[in-house]
């Protein structure tokens, strides 16, 4: 068989990523503060981008041509007692004055004042640093204060130390026992039960530290947590004698005990959330308004626009068009952003209109593909525009994936979003007798009298965990 070449002309489709595209759509997942602060670095380094400043625009004063010219004596004192009004006199005086311009500033500000802004932050304080400052100013050796150190540096986030005492005295070149009285010694500091290696362990140090000596109590915590967990109280009552009163006032005192005493320092910093658009209800319709507050309006430099023009040099010209295109696009691709999400918002308030007039228990079902074609866009551009975005409701403030859920079916043929299911689960278990809390069968039950929906024990169980709520068995007050 014979090779031979041949020339043949195709045409076809195909989409290139090309940089400023992919910047597009980047800039539709980036939540509200990921996008000023992008915006904020496009202004830095591209010069010709700059942010437009909007000044209070007044017309100056016209002399008529009926009138008189103002008299030049007249307008020469005019002008000396304003001068004798906005004087800065500590200025012109200078070191001539009889106080300094620095001692008079300090007499008028606040301690705060005179700080710069990185002066006033504070970090806050770690269990590391915490426990090294107390061990700090302990009667500890230098010996056992290395040892200290490395016992702190093995701590969890819950205050636990997973390592023991014979790992930790191979490691320093010590003996078992005198790592074990660092760790007496550390887990008397505070947070009290600090370094202890089970739960027990923490309890007990902190019952005698606080001074409990009670047998019974003791031997509770030592023993049977795991019975105190499972709420079987009735067999502690039995083996040690108690009545059910005081069955329950020994477990006050130990729910005031702190199980994890690391956690406080490990604890993770609250997310603030900036919604990025509002909805309110205006008559009988809602209108949408998105917050652009703090997003800097664009525009391109006149000055350096001018400079292009007259630029005579090629290189200096490449570039700077290039800077421009670049701008161009950005700002574009902020319209486009912005005008994607109201369509979306737009779209989701039509579906969910049942949801914003009364609430929760009220949402559909939708999915993307829902919104993706009332808008005309694609699926991906809508997954895209609804990720880490937050709308503020009447009802709250929520993030657009919200609004999609999943859809359970009814009797009637018709179907029930499942997040109205969660939000009626959510009710009946807060509303319910603690002594006799509803079973997952008894809510699924009342689900298909109240909603006439068709849900099973386990889609219960299954919505009730993701919601982070026990079953009833845990749920059960029993004293």
């Amino acid at each position: 068989m014979a090779l031979e070449l041949r020339q043949q002309l195709k045409l076809s489709q195909q989409l290139v990523m090309t940089p400023q595209l992919q910047q597009a759509i980047k800039l539709l997942q980036l939540s509200r503060l990921e996008l000023v602060e992008t915006v904020q670095q496009e202004l830095m380094e591209n010069p010709l981008l700059e942010e437009t400043q909007f000044d209070d625009e007044r017309p100056e004063p016209t002399i008529a041509e009926d009138s008189h010219a103002p008299d030049p004596t007249q307008e020469e004192g005019a002008m000396q007692r304003e001068l004798m009004k906005t004087a800065e006199w500590d200025d012109y005086l200078g070191d001539f004055a009889s106080t300094s311009r620095q001692a008079t500033v300090r007499e008028h500000e606040t301690p705060e004042e005179g700080m710069s802004f990185e002066a006033r932050l504070t970090a806050k304080p770690s269990l590391e640093g915490h426990l090294a400052w107390q061990i700090s100013l302990s009667p500890l050796d230098a010996r056992q204060q290395a040892i200290a150190d490395e016992i702190v540096g093995n701590l969890d986030s819950g205050g636990y130390l997973r390592s023991s005492a014979e790992e930790l005295a191979q490691v320093l070149a010590v003996t078992p026992e005198e790592v074990e009285v660092v760790i007496q010694v550390l887990q008397r500091l505070d947070p009290v039960g600090v370094a202890a290696r089970s739960p027990q362990e923490c309890l007990l140090v902190q019952l005698e530290v606080y001074g409990y000596t009670d047998p019974v109590l003791l031997e509770i915590v030592r023993d049977h947590l795991e019975d105190l967990e499972k709420k079987r109280y009735k067999p502690l009552a039995k083996k040690f004698r108690l009545s059910m009163e005081e069955v329950k006032e020994y477990l006050e005192i130990i729910q005031t005990l702190d199980p994890m005493p690391g956690s406080h320092f490990s604890s993770p910093d609250p997310v603030y959330v900036s919604p990025d658009a509002f909805v309110y209800k205006y008559g009988d319709d809602f209108v949408i308004v998105l917050n652009e507050d703090g997003l800097p309006k664009l525009q391109l430099s006149p000055y350096y626009m001018e400079d292009m023009g007259r630029s005579s040099a090629n290189k200096e010209k490449e570039y700077l068009q290039d800077k421009m295109r670049s701008a161009q696009w950005l700002m574009k691709s902020l319209y486009q952003r912005q005008r994607t999400l109201f369509k979306v918002l737009e779209s989701i308030v039509k579906f969910q209109r049942e949801f914003f007039e009364d609430g929760v228990t009220r949402l559909r079902p939708l999915i993307l593909k829902d919104v993706a074609d009332d808008i005309g866009m694609h699926e991906s551009t809508v997954s895209r525009i609804t990720t880490s975005k937050y709308v503020a409701t009447p009802h709250g403030i929520y993030e657009l994936k919200f609004f999609f859920n999943s859809a359970l079916e009814l009797d009637d043929g018709s179907s029930v979003g499942s997040e109205s299911v969660k939000a009626v689960i959510k009710q009946l278990i807060s509303a319910e007798d603690p002594k006799k809390p509803t079973s997952d069968e008894q809510i699924a039950e009342i689900l298909k009298q109240r909603l006439q929906v068709n849900i099973a024990r386990r889609t219960v169980a299954k919505y009730r965990m993701a919601m982070g709520i026990e079953s009833s068995s845990k749920r059960k007050d029993v004293l």
